[in-house]
């Protein structure tokens, strides 16, 4: 049997009445009064919340919204009737206290009524009732003419005591500072926070720092200012982060406090007499100070500049003082030198420590130290000196690592130099003085320089260095050599033997090394037959070459004897080769006139009377000179020889004296000295230009450099402007010296003239390379 279906019709649903709706919102109105009363664990909260989903589902979500409103409003307008009534001493903990009431009251209202938050609210656009509950709190209580600006005094005083070094209670502050915040973010209209609190807040804490700064630094030392200030600052960092200010306070406050400690004061934190940075940086020991100064500063970057630039100009003014003291005669080249590398050290250590080895620090102070050194010649021609100085004794006996050390100290000053091309006349003749006399300390040390000028300034830079040390390489290697030869001829005991003189040679490369046009004297027969002896040979196994003998460069050794025949005192002494030629005369008399002197030997005027005047000196009196004074007056001041004389040493020394009247502006001139009786080269002179100007012979090599440079740049490029070639040529010799604009224009005007570029018929300041 089938089983029947039955269709009914739909339960009719059946609407809530008005009654109903009252009698379930009264309900929920007595759950508010008890939850505002803290007996909420006796509520049944599943129980209110099927009455608040009732009301919303029967269409009374009107009503349940309007009546929490007017139900929240009540109880807030009986909360700050209490607030406005609390004296000043408990307002702020009254009124944390009531805010952190008031959010947990609004968490379980907000429970209560989910419902009608995902569905009344929505589609009536109406406040969240967590939203609701913050824009009655904001208007109710703090809008109040007796708490709002109440809270907002107290919070400022208490700020101000905390910076005052009082003890307040951060808890109520921060809790009232995080009701703002809140209160802000609930209505988009208005902040609350930024609108009432933000900008007195830091109107106040600028009008703090005003003053205080200006106090505290009139009658405190900058050291004492900065750690004050800088303690400020941590103190601010440390109470907004405590407060939890938010980002939009942060960033301001910090910036009004570093205005008003640091960049309003910057300028005289380093001018302070006896303890602004500027005064520090004379004090070495004071690099801590220093380093808070800069810590402080650097968080103001544009204040970092005045300590730059104080830092420049300490450096200049150091380096102009050991300009003057060089000018003055009170420190020679090697310790003008000396000046430098202690200023850098000095300095390089401040940069590293106190500047945290900042990079921009760092260029400042190799611009300052540029500056200095490179305002004439001067500093290229002491550095020459100094490295001389280290190669011939400075370094003798040091260790390599120690060598290594010296000699790239020297390479931090020649990075310095604009003028590298002074530098390297001067170098090449020292050097000269050294490989020709044998005073170098080791070969490995020459060696060791060399490579680290071609490091720096590239191969062509030390071209004609290299070619000096194979000279002096050949030339061992012919020695050795010559004296097979000698053995071998002296053996034979052909005519062409010579004995008794035994010469050693120097065959030196012309383009290599500095050239000084000074003619050959007039030497002694015995020595002319033995370089005539050595001419034949060298000239037998190098066919087509000549060779020109400068004795100016040679050294030589005698052996003289002083005293009576009975008691004779013999010495070898140790002379120039124009000291040989003078002395070698007096085998024939015992008194010569300068004039006659200089008609039998040939020797330069100038030169004669200094090497005469280094004859007679009171510590190596091997002549006796006629007239009074320390000058030779005339051409009949006489010579006599002094059989006199005495020394404790076998072997003696007789040094040059120096020479004061040499040209200033040129290379050339100076003490003489060479392996051997002769050389084929010119010798190495004295450092001049200690006044600071560009050697002749450098300004003639730079105008060829920049000729040369000039047309080949526009070989290449056929055609250019006049600003482009100017900035070319400076690139190219930058290695070597800075052409100024003026000079490089003077040398493309000599080239238009001879043809070799022509001007543009379009442009007048372009140029076209005339092939």
């Amino acid at each position: 049997m089938s089983k029947r279906f039955t269709i009914k019709p739909f339960r009719m649903h059946q609407p809530m009445e008005q009654k109903d709706a009252q009698q379930t919102w009264s309900v929920l109105a007595n759950a508010i009064d008890e939850i505002y009363n803290r007996n909420a664990s006796q509520l049944s909260f599943e129980e209110l919340y099927r009455n608040a989903y009732n009301l919303v589902l029967h269409k009374h979500g009107a009503l349940l919204y309007e009546g929490v409103s007017d139900k929240l409003n009540a109880h807030l307008l009986d909360t700050v009737k209490i607030l406005a009534e609390t004296p000043e001493g408990q307002l702020l903990e009254h009124m944390s206290q009531t805010w952190k009431e008031h959010q947990i009251t609004m968490i379980m209202i907000r429970d209560i009524l989910m419902y009608m938050d995902r569905t009344y609210v929505v589609q009536q656009r109406r406040r969240l009732v967590f939203d609701l509950g913050l824009h009655l709190f904001r208007i109710a209580v703090w809008e109040h003419p007796s708490v709002g600006q109440r809270v907002i005094d107290l919070l400022l005083e208490a700020i101000k005591m905390e910076r005052n070094g009082y003890l307040t209670d951060r808890g109520q502050s921060k809790a009232v500072l995080t009701m703002l915040q809140a209160l802000g973010q609930a209505d988009g209209t208005a902040n609350v926070y930024q609108q009432d609190f933000e900008q007195v807040f830091l109107g106040t804490t600028q009008e703090f720092y005003h003053g205080e700064s200006l106090s505290y630094l009139s009658s405190n030392t900058a050291s004492s200012y900065v750690q004050k200030a800088t303690a400020r600052l941590e103190e601010e960092k440390e109470r907004g982060t405590s407060l939890s200010l938010p980002s939009s306070s942060e960033g301001p406050l910090l910036h009004i406090v570093q205005t008003e400690l640091i960049e309003r004061h910057a300028r005289t934190l380093v001018d302070m007499e006896n303890s602004g940075f500027a005064a520090l940086l004379k004090d070495e020991t004071k690099l801590q100070e220093m380093r808070d100064i800069y810590d402080l500063f650097v968080r103001v970057p544009s204040s970092v500049d005045h300590l730059r630039d104080a830092l420049a100009d300490r450096i200049k003014t150091d380096g102009a003082l050991l300009i003057s003291d060089q000018e003055k005669g009170a420190a020679d080249p090697p310790a003008f030198v000396r000046g430098v590398l202690g200023m850098r050290k000095k300095y390089d250590e401040i940069v590293t420590v106190s500047f945290r080895n900042e990079k921009k620090a760092q260029k400042r102070m190799k611009e300052s130290f540029e500056d200095f050194l490179n305002t004439d010649a001067r500093a290229a021609s002491c550095l020459a000196v100094y490295v001389d100085e280290l190669l011939r004794v400075g370094l003798r006996g040091a260790t390599e690592e120690q060598i290594n050390d010296e000699l790239n100290k020297a390479i931090l000053v020649f990075r310095y130099l604009s003028d590298k091309d002074v530098f390297e006349s001067f170098y090449k003749q020292h050097l000269a003085k050294r490989l020709l006399g044998g005073r170098s300390v080791s070969d490995d040390a020459e060696r060791a320089m060399v490579s680290l000028l071609k490091a720096e300034c590239g191969y062509q830079f030390t071209t004609k260095l290299e070619g000096m040390f194979n000279d002096m390489r050949i030339s061992r290697e012919t020695r050795d050599k010559f004296k097979i030869y000698k053995r071998q001829q002296e053996a034979k005991e052909t005519q062409n033997s010579v004995k008794g003189i035994d010469i050693e040679v120097d065959v030196l490369t012309t383009g290599y090394w500095p050239s000084q046009n000074v003619p050959a004297c007039t030497l002694p027969d015995e020595i002319q037959k033995a370089i005539d002896h050595f001419s034949s040979f060298y000239l037998e196994k190098h066919t087509g070459r000549k060779l020109f003998w400068q004795t100016s460069a040679g050294s030589s050794e005698l052996k003289a004897t002083f005293g009576s025949a009975d008691k004779p005192r013999k010495h070898e002494l140790c002379v120039s080769t124009y000291q040989m030629c003078i002395l070698l005369l007096f085998n024939e008399t015992d008194t010569l006139t300068l004039g006659q002197i200089r008609t039998q030997t040939h020797i330069p005027d100038q030169e004669l009377r200094r090497h005469l005047i280094s004859l007679c000196t009171p510590k190596n009196r091997i002549l006796k000179k006629g007239s009074k004074g320390r000058g030779i007056t005339s051409d009949k001041d006489t010579f006599t020889f002094n059989i006199d004389y005495t020394s404790k040493l076998k072997r003696v020394r007789i040094p040059l004296v120096k020479e004061t009247s040499l040209t200033r502006n040129e290379t050339g001139g100076g003490e003489n000295s060479g392996a051997g009786a002769a050389a084929v080269a010119a010798s190495a002179p004295t450092a001049a230009a200690v006044d600071g100007s560009v050697p002749v012979a450098v300004e003639e090599d730079r105008r060829h450099l920049v000729e040369a440079s000039i047309v080949r740049i526009m070989k290449a490029r056929k055609t250019l402007s006049h600003n482009d070639l100017i900035a070319e040529v400076t690139r190219q010799l930058s290695n070597r010296f800075h052409p100024s604009p003026q000079f490089i224009k003077k040398r493309i005007e000599s080239l238009i003239e001879r043809e070799y570029l022509e001007r543009s018929e379009q442009e007048h300041r372009v140029y076209m390379y005339v092939a």
